[in-house]
């Protein structure tokens, strides 16, 4: 992103893939354009917030139009660089890491897991989904200029693993682990914990019913 785009709210950036996907799929249907209101019923974000979420860009529509969806589809994949390709580092690979491998992410989008790492001498030196499994010792030797990682290990392992990553040079890290890892203001870290977000949803469920 150019300096200018930096400045947008960050709940703004996150929503930015979402919309992306969709006019992806619009596109591959050979629709034309679309109004705030189908990417609204599509997206489950409001009208008032897509439209105040592209106004940080410009001007990417017109009143009365809507949205070109091929200029729009080609202004996010710049935007997103979805013309450069990420290389990813999975380290773990229990279920939820193989799970990963499996699904990589190149099917939908400019990143791909290239590596795999582990401990476990019967998934070393293996192949999962494509992806090679190498000793989580080799880390340093085999990281090279990958910046980004998915950390998939035990909570007890996963500072100890963080801070090798970090020695290694690592830009990024989404962190499927409950532990709340701690890395340098330059690094960033998304931490996902899958029970917090169930627990989560079953609150909601109970003190915050939808209305039909």
């Amino acid at each position: 992103m150019t300096v200018e785009q930096n400045k947008i709210p960050q709940a703004t950036a996150k929503r930015l893939p979402l919309y992306y996907r969709f006019l992806n799929n619009l596109n591959q249907q050979g629709k034309k354009r679309v109004s705030s209101k189908e990417l609204s019923d599509a997206v489950k974000v409001d009208s008032a917030t897509i439209r105040r979420d592209f106004s940080y860009f410009g001007a990417l529509g017109k009143k009365g139009y809507g949205y070109h969806v091929e200029y729009l589809l080609g202004f996010f994949r710049k935007t997103l660089d979805q013309d450069e390709l990420t290389d990813v580092a999975l380290i773990g690979t229990g279920n939820l890491g193989t799970a990963f491998l499996h699904y990589n992410f190149l099917k939908n989008n400019n990143t791909r897991i290239i590596m795999a790492f582990d401990a476990d001498p019967d998934k070393v030196d293996s192949d999962i989904g494509g992806v090679p499994v190498y000793h989580i010792d080799e880390l340093e030797e085999r990281m090279g200029d990958v910046e980004v990682a998915i950390l998939t290990v035990p909570s007890d392992e996963a500072q100890t693993i963080t801070n090798q990553l970090v020695d290694y040079g690592i830009s990024g890290i989404l962190n499927f682990t409950p532990a709340r890892i701690t890395v340098p203001s330059v690094i960033r870290v998304h931490h996902i914990d899958l029970a917090v977000e169930l627990q989560s949803l079953v609150y909601f469920l109970k003190h915050y019913p939808l209305k039909a």
